[in-house]
């Protein structure tokens, strides 16, 4: 597939890695399949995470076809991108139209990436999942493969400055094992979580994490919020942004 955009925005992504002096490791890449469909199923701390993803299923010789929140349209830029790389906008309010694209792109035996929680998480632990990954698994009959991206959450992420330029940031890619598209949503996707936080667990416990440090969870010791307080965030954030959109409309 020569993809042109696409070609450019792999070459870009790689000099922004290496401008950037960003140290990308990654664990265990041969649970992402050479071909075939797959849902792939990705945590979300950081406006930045789908770089490292992107760039861990390159380096099995695929491309990943994102689900992105349809706002993102409205950028011309991102709009040109999203319509040239088989990306999907979805709308929160009716993602029908988006769950159809996405199994249309299963059936063709593409990788299409999601974030199970939907937005990032500022507790930096895993937070409720939406079930569309288990649901498309199980209707095409393709395998989840849970992807966790630890450390891009010290350059860029809620509540926090932008910690961009040369700043040698280690961040670490680990695929989980594949999961059969068996059972029930339900089941299905409490296996994909339960693979996910052992995953992450482990990679975070592997990776440094200085005491007081707001990319931290607390649980290691850092001053990042306990998921109820991050909770509580994500409820004032939204009423805030429903009382925008009211005061916008006549």
């Amino acid at each position: 597939m020569m993809e042109p955009v696409f070609r450019t925005l792999e070459i870009a992504a790689k000099a922004v890695v290496k401008a950037t002096g960003t140290r990308i490791t990654y664990e265990n890449l041969e649970n992402i399949p050479r071909t075939g469909g797959a849902v792939m199923a990705i945590n979300h701390t950081s406006y930045v995470d789908w770089l490292p993803a992107a760039l861990a299923v390159h380096q099995r010789g695929r491309r990943i076809r994102y689900m992105i929140k349809a706002e993102m349209q409205q950028v011309r830029t991102v709009n040109f991108l999203i319509r040239h790389t088989k990306t999907i906008p979805v709308n929160r309010g009716a993602g029908g139209q988006a769950y159809a694209e996405a199994v249309r792109l299963l059936q063709a035996g593409e990788v299409v990436g999601l974030m199970p929680e939907a937005t990032i998480s500022r507790s930096f632990e895993l937070k409720d999942f939406k079930t569309g990954a288990a649901r498309m698994a199980l209707e095409v009959g393709v395998p989840m493969i849970p992807l966790i991206v630890w450390g891009a959450q010290r350059i860029w992420t809620k509540d926090h400055p932008r910690n961009l330029g040369r700043r040698k940031i280690p961040v670490i890619v680990a695929a989980g094992r594949p999961l059969a598209p068996a059972g029930d949503v339900e089941r299905l996707d409490a296996a994909l979580r339960e693979q996910m936080t052992s995953l992450l667990h482990r990679v975070q416990e592997e990776y440094p994490h200085p005491e007081g440090a707001f990319w931290v969870p607390r649980r290691l010791g850092g001053s990042a919020p306990t998921v109820a307080e991050a909770k509580i965030l994500q409820d004032t954030e939204r009423a805030d942004r429903a009382r925008r959109r009211a005061e916008r409309s006549p």
